[in-house]
């Protein structure tokens, strides 16, 4: 699934080309990708079209383009959403859903071309269709669909002291903190496992035996693996994580935990071991992330 490294790759790209567009046409070729807005394929379309883009933002793994008439076209790309441009008549996808044609800004002086001027058609691709798009009313600045989620440990408002207060009143494993979105968003299954190995802490340390520096220790990795994943464009595994160009991000070959099952720990030698985790895999070493003991009976 797509992280914040990923999704922020894709905002930055549609940033770049799409802002300050008008949304001329909008056609929904499958209705599962807009099945939570309540509006229905035709009354999504309407609904956007003729808006003028003027933002790109992002929130932990959701992303938004805030429309000049206060609204939001909010997305999720799920397990192995895309979110592409094209020019007009390329060949379409083989799981193209939502086709939408962009009409070139407004030139800045009149009978000049405006930079990046020429049409666009932007498209969501889902192969496995568990990503979805909705229109937010209101929600240019923050969609209310979303305000449950947490900040992002890169965003300049995320509040560390307050990460620390919260994650040590919590018995819950520090790696399930990590992908409490509630708590902080962004973090994914990859990322926390990168995150832990650097900090030498096992995932299933609980919260609350867990000290302020030790907390605050772990968020600085969280923040310098996602950074380095963000210079290399993210991590792709297949070609189903691409940017806006059908570009794939090449962090995978950095990767010292994730993945790296049977292969020796960069740091000790000792084989990267993989076990079972919420339907998916946790990755670690075993020596150098000891597991936590067990809890006396009677004592937390």
């Amino acid at each position: 699934m797509p992280e914040l490294p990923e999704v922020e790759v894709v905002r930055a790209g549609l940033e770049r080309h799409v802002v300050g567009a008008t949304i001329e046409a909008v056609e929904v070729l499958h209705p599962r990708p807009v099945r939570r807005d309540h509006r229905g394929p035709t009354g999504f379309a309407a609904a956007l079209t003729g808006q003028r883009i003027e933002a790109v933002r992002r929130r932990g793994k959701y992303f938004w383009l805030a429309l000049a008439n206060g609204d939001a076209l909010l997305g999720h790309l799920g397990m192995s959403g895309q979110m592409l441009l094209h020019e007009p008549g390329a060949l379409d996808e083989r799981h193209l859903r939502v086709r939408f044609t962009l009409a070139a800004p407004a030139p800045l002086v009149e009978g000049a071309p405006a930079p990046g001027s020429r049409p666009l058609e932007m498209r969501f691709v889902d192969q496995r269709m568990f990503g979805g798009l909705v229109v937010s009313a209101g929600g240019a600045e923050l969609p209310s669909e979303i305000v449950h989620i947490a900040r992002d440990p890169i965003d300049p408002e995320f509040d560390d002291d307050e990460f620390v207060r919260r994650a040590r009143r919590r018995t819950s494993a520090v790696k399930r903190l990590l992908l409490d979105q509630g708590l902080v968003s962004g973090v994914g299954n990859i990322y926390a496992d990168e995150a832990l190995w650097r900090a030498r802490l096992h995932g299933e340390r609980p919260g609350d035996r867990l000290t302020g520096p030790v907390l605050r220790d772990l968020l600085g990795h969280v923040r310098d693996v996602m950074g380095q994943a963000l210079a290399q464009g993210g991590t792709s595994f297949d070609a189903l994580y691409v940017n806006v160009n059908g570009e794939s991000g090449y962090f995978d070959r950095s990767l010292d935990a994730y993945g790296q099952e049977g292969e020796p720990c960069r740091r000790c030698g000792t084989p990267i071991r993989r076990v079972a985790f919420m339907n998916r895999s946790s990755f670690f070493c075993p020596t150098c992330q000891r597991p936590p003991r067990a809890r006396r009976a009677g004592r937390r």
